[in-house]
């Protein structure tokens, strides 16, 4: 990934001094330990958001990678004493945070930003925030595909083809992708969030292809050493592989590509909760949001935020997420555990 240009880096230093007080020189500074996403989120973070945000506040930032499942068990396992200041997570797994009373509200005098956000992005009691949109839909290799003649995926089910035997990343259902995956499968069989049987039988054999159940929703490695062509997976993971020159491309299946919303949250009980709160707005500032769009094609959140025309051709845009399938997230929590425990004896054999 390219450094974060003087520009951006100045936009983002200038966003980060508005959104915090100005430092005490006598304080000492704390460390806020922020919990997210890994692979190429991990890397936008820690090149083009933490750096100004560190300067303008006295902080140091440490960030803590994993899936949105690993964070909230980490979560819930510190629930008595919480380390973690901010958790970035899937809006599915946010809702079950909020539910366990994991998460606490917003601060509007502190998050001031969050007057901008689309209706899409606020969450119920304003317990975290959205703050990027994507897709969950298909990746696959062009090349691999064109010197084998296979054709493009334009559903799910093609992701079964006899020629992609063990050359598919499947995602657990541990994590989001996996239950995109599930949940696809469920309406092509006439199913739904509410009867998901013919999701099981679809996505069984899909994954007769798997050469591994991936767990940590970045498979971009499995494609970079030749193990997996194709995968189910998330639009701005799969443009940054392709920003590396990777003959990688994504696809919004036929049946329906669904929301991804990413969430920003404060964690209740926060050992630095003000700072907490000044990095949620950092986060919705518009210079960070098309910072983060133009870094790792984050679909902004927040309103009036301008993107080169080639730029939000590759984002999942407003007007594009809001036609995506909605799902129902109550009814998806209260069932996913016997979803996981009949995906681990049926599909992970």
């Amino acid at each position: 990934m390219k450094p974060v240009t003087p520009i951006a880096g100045l936009m983002l230093a200038t966003l980060a001094l508005s959104a915090c007080a100005a430092p005490n020189p006598s304080a000492a500074p704390g460390t806020l330990i922020v919990a997210g996403y890994g692979g190429s989120y991990e890397e936008a973070f820690k090149q083009s958001v933490i750096p100004g945000f560190e300067k303008s506040c006295s902080c140091r930032v440490t960030y803590i990678s994993g899936s949105s499942t690993d964070t909230v068990a980490k979560l819930k396992a510190q629930q008595a004493a919480p380390q973690i200041d901010v958790a970035l997570i899937d809006d599915g797994v946010q809702n079950q945070a909020v539910q366990a009373g994991l998460l606490a509200k917003l601060d509007p005098k502190t998050v001031t930003n969050l007057a901008n956000v689309i209706d899409l992005a606020r969450l119920p009691g304003d317990v975290g925030v959205g703050f990027s949109l994507n897709a969950t839909g298909i990746a696959y290799n062009t090349d691999y595909y064109a010197k084998n003649g296979l054709p493009a995926p334009k559903r799910l089910s093609d992701l079964a083809h006899a020629g992609l035997k063990g050359k598919l990343v499947m995602p657990s259902i541990t994590q989001t992708y996996g239950l995109g995956a599930l949940l696809m499968a469920a309406k092509v069989g006439g199913g739904s969030e509410r009867e998901v049987g013919p999701g099981f039988a679809g996505i069984k054999k899909v994954a007769a292809n798997a050469v591994t159940f991936d767990t940590t929703a970045d498979v971009s490695n499995y494609f970079l050493q030749g193990q997996a062509v194709a995968s189910v997976w998330g639009n701005s993971r799969v443009q940054m592989l392709a920003k590396k020159g990777f003959p990688v491309e994504f696809v919004y299946p036929e049946e329906g590509a669904l929301p991804l919303i990413a969430t920003v949250n404060v964690v209740n009980k926060a050992p630095h909760p003000d700072l907490a709160q000044k990095f949620v707005n950092t986060l919705l500032d518009p210079a960070a949001q098309k910072t983060m769009a133009e870094s790792n094609f984050n679909g902004p959140t927040v309103k009036g935020v301008q993107l080169d025309p080639a730029l939000a051709a590759k984002v999942v845009g407003q007007d594009r997420a809001a036609e995506l399938r909605k799902l129902d997230w109550a009814v998806i929590n209260e069932n996913r555990a016997a979803w996981t425990d009949r995906w681990t004896k049926e599909v992970e054999q």
